[in-house]
């Protein structure tokens, strides 16, 4: 598995992918993210590849994007995370999660902290980014819908 910018080659996976309506209550389709990050040079779409099929897309959003989830400027913020529809249960997004900060590291360097922000409703992928190191520090914002709960990973001093 993999992690890899978009690119205008990839239209044809972004074709491919199934998104419900219901996925939709809680997340963006990738046509109309991939058409932001065309309009918004700090927006960077990221495939999630297993072998060759698209299973699992996000947006990873720099700067003005982060502001209203973390006062952190080393912040980056994960927004439209999706798995598809016939990928979902595989392990795929946990996967990606772990896969993330070395992929951010690698592309960001300047980067501490990832954070996102999860439907009070959501509880599915609230347990999923609690399990992949994220933190739920009480912190909410409003949200398209209702509020929403904004979890954060830290890097470790370390790297």
């Amino acid at each position: 598995m993999r992690l890899k910018f978009y690119e205008e080659k990839d239209d044809h996976l972004i074709k491919r992918y199934t998104i419900t309506e219901e996925q939709l209550r809680y997340t963006m389709s990738l046509k109309e993210s991939i058409k932001l990050v065309k309009q918004d040079k700090n927006r960077h779409a990221v495939l999630v590849l297993n072998e060759d099929k698209l299973v699992t897309f996000f947006v990873l959003h720099e700067k003005e994007g982060v502001t209203p989830y973390s006062s952190n400027e080393q912040a980056i913020l994960i927004r439209a995370f999706s798995t598809d529809f016939y990928e979902q249960g595989k392990g795929y997004a946990k996967a990606a999660l772990q896969l993330l900060p070395d992929f951010v590291l690698a592309h960001f360097p300047t980067i501490n902290e990832l954070v996102l922000g999860v439907n009070l409703p959501n509880t599915a992928a609230q347990s999923l980014y609690k399990k992949c190191g994220f933190v739920d520090e009480g912190r909410m914002v409003k949200g398209f819908r209702d509020e929403i709960k904004v979890m954060s990973y830290y890097f470790s001093e370390i790297n």
